[in-house]
């Protein structure tokens, strides 16, 4: 019996110097980040969930911004007018939902940025199906674009939070409530390298 007790006690001893010790070095545990990542999300992206992996943290947002991500336009050519940058338009017709053809619009620029849209007659707006961004001079609604530090990234998400909770992110993805769509922010070192988009729409 105190054997047993002695054993018990140093166990319990063991356990709280590890805890003392993960507080003081900063580490926490995956879950323990998210739900305080969660407390300091900004009102406006309505942050539901967050989920974080070893380089990978994962915001699950209710905000239409995720959705349109460049804003909502009524038609291609009010983006490509307010937008006021020079693009290269591709157009096809592609297969959506397997079952009909609607028409895509590539917008495209030289360094292989591009954006894959299309008008819906259901929404009235401007949908986008997919795209990558390269070029620092394409901007998010929200004033992200390439180039920018990962600190300004997540601060544009988040009022505030411990950077070493950020600092092993090489990939930060927000996507929307339903799973619709996925925005894909990769950094390479404290900078943020490119941008994709990617959907759930099916087409071809």
């Amino acid at each position: 019996m105190k054997k047993a007790l002695i054993i018990a006690a140093l166990v319990l001893c063991s356990t709280m110097a590890t805890a003392q010790k993960n507080v003081a070095t900063g580490n926490v545990s995956s879950r323990a980040k998210a739900m305080r990542m969660m407390n300091f999300g900004r009102e406006e992206y309505m942050i539901k969930d967050i989920k974080v992996y070893t380089d990978t943290m994962t915001v699950y947002s209710l905000s239409n911004y995720v959705i349109y991500p460049f804003g909502e336009w009524e038609s291609m050519e009010q983006y490509i007018t307010d937008n006021q940058l020079h693009w290269y338009r591709e157009s096809g017709y592609r297969k959506y939902f397997d079952s009909m053809e609607v028409s895509v619009n590539r917008m495209k620029r030289l360094d292989d940025s591009y954006l894959d849209m299309f008008y819906s007659i259901w929404t009235r707006k401007v949908e986008l199906l997919g795209g990558r961004i390269n070029d620092p001079e394409i901007q998010l609604a929200n004033g992200i674009h390439v180039g920018m530090s990962k600190d300004e990234v997540f601060h544009v998400f988040f009022k505030k939070y411990p950077k070493s909770y950020t600092s092993d992110v090489a990939v930060l993805k927000v996507i929307s409530g339903a799973g619709e769509v996925a925005e894909i922010y990769t950094f390479k070192g404290t900078k943020l390298r490119h941008v994709k988009i990617e959907t759930a729409y099916n087409y071809y």
